[in-house]
């Protein structure tokens, strides 16, 4: 077998061809979930918290050149070191929603497979051995 043909086989399998849909999936969920957190839940937290932008919160760790604006896109342009944390946190939050939405659906897929386990099947109709053999048994027992 030749090279090509093996990796057509490889390639084609059902579960490459599923990891390749969930991966695409996945990065579009990604982009969703950021922009949840970023548009939606985080100006809502900052509001809450006295309006701060999480995006924006940072510590200098080193010294800011003559001229540099004290915010977070200068002080990266002009080589600063910065401790990012509001951005770790928005990060984070980020990852715990996502978490926390495909922990809700696995449990839903879950539920669905017991679902479908559970559903009554019609039993199955014994084998014709098994009916002779009780065909036997209760011949034998009448007198």
């Amino acid at each position: 077998m030749g090279f090509f043909t093996e990796f057509r086989e490889f390639a084609v399998k059902g579960n490459v061809v599923d990891l390749a849909v969930g991966v695409i999936i996945g990065g579009a969920f990604g982009k969703i979930v950021d922009s949840l957190v970023s548009d939606v839940i985080m100006p809502v937290v900052g509001l809450i918290f006295g309006k701060l932008d999480f995006s924006n919160l940072y510590l200098v760790l080193g010294t800011v050149p003559p001229g540099v604006a004290d915010n977070l896109t200068e002080l990266k342009k002009a080589g600063v070191p910065v401790l990012a944390y509001g951005s770790f946190i928005t990060i984070l939050v980020n990852f715990c929603i996502l978490a926390f939405v495909i922990f809700l659906m696995v449990k839903q897929i879950n539920r669905l497979r017991r679902t479908k386990e559970e559903a009554p099947t019609a039993p199955e109709a014994p084998a014709e051995d098994i009916v002779l053999l009780r065909e036997i048994r209760d011949s034998l027992k009448r007198p």
